[in-house]
């Protein structure tokens, strides 16, 4: 996608603007992933100055959360390369990413009001979603709510955010596309929770089961200390070394309470109700970016 390139581009050149050589090390040490962000901006408002600059803005945005999201979760990876408080540490990974805040916020205020304000106040809400994913690691969290609240502000807030921001540039409907966008949010931070239990440690890139190792308690494990008797012999097993045959109990466990079945369907539930907040658009690409997440392989 040629419109992707542009965003880098752009990404390096309000980096150079910066006008500090360690700044555009860093920046290159940056993996860019999907750029799903980018992605749903050029699909609502297509291809333009305006647009590639708030592609790049919230890219900025979204790598600055990374590079805190690295050091809070000690990292030494992202994306299957070395991490950069692990290149480098833990200071520098934080200074860089309030570079890009920064840098991406000074540029965020020469675009028009209501863009600026849909992008800043997600970013609010995504620290703030920050702080909570590290407030419910510290003990076993049994409730919904609290991780409802926290994946929406942490992940689909920015993504919402994108895809409102997208639409107020191009005057289509900002409220549309901003539930299409906190839909593909949650569905997004939902299965990717719910593969961290389905997948192999060789497709993940990472240990099975990681999450519930590492303190978090998503969704298949909400359901499913809902349904079993032997909760504390769940609650036991948070942020413990798993054993296979924990980790086969675990997955057993989920198999046989549909703990696992329904986290699917929920998140199913939420990426049916985005295509139909857009079914009526003439871009069909909404709908397909949405359908190949929810009906993929689990």
């Amino acid at each position: 996608m040629i419109e992707l390139e542009k965003v880098k581009a752009q990404i390096k050149n309000f980096v150079q603007e910066c006008n500090d050589k360690k700044c555009l090390e860093l920046l290159d040490k940056l993996s860019t992933g999907k750029m799903l962000r980018s992605k749903l901006v050029i699909k609502i408002a297509g291809s333009s100055e305006e647009s590639i600059k708030l592609c790049a803005v919230i890219e900025m945005i979204h790598a600055a959360s990374l590079l805190h999201d690295d050091v809070i979760d000690e990292s030494d990876t992202r994306r299957g390369k070395p991490s950069v408080n692990a290149l480098y540490d833990d200071k520098t990974a934080i200074m860089f990413g309030d570079v890009l805040y920064s840098k991406a916020f000074t540029e965020l205020a020469k675009m028009p009001t209501e863009v600026a304000t849909t992008v800043s106040s997600a970013v609010t809400l995504l620290s703030i979603g920050e702080m909570l994913d590290v407030d419910l690691t510290k003990e076993f969290n049994t409730s919904y709510e609290k991780y409802l609240d926290m994946i929406y502000k942490k992940t689909a807030s920015l993504i919402e955010a994108s895809a409102k921001a997208a639409a107020i540039l191009v005057n289509k409907d900002k409220d549309k596309f901003a539930l299409y966008g906190k839909n593909l949010g949650l569905a997004f931070q939902m299965i990717d929770d719910i593969l961290d239990i389905t997948q192999d440690s060789q497709t993940l890139g990472k240990p099975a089961l990681l999450d519930f190792v590492e303190g978090k308690v998503t969704i298949p494990y909400l359901l499913l200390h809902q349904r079993i008797d032997e909760k504390s012999k769940l609650e036991a097993l948070y942020k413990k070394e798993l054993s296979k045959e924990d980790s086969l109990w675990i997955q057993k466990q989920m198999k046989d309470t549909k703990a696992l079945e329904d986290s699917i369907n929920q998140a199913k539930a939420l990426g049916l109700e985005a295509i139909k907040a857009v079914e009526n658009e003439k871009d069909d690409s909404l709908v397909q970016i949405m359908k190949a997440m929810i009906e993929r392989e689990f």
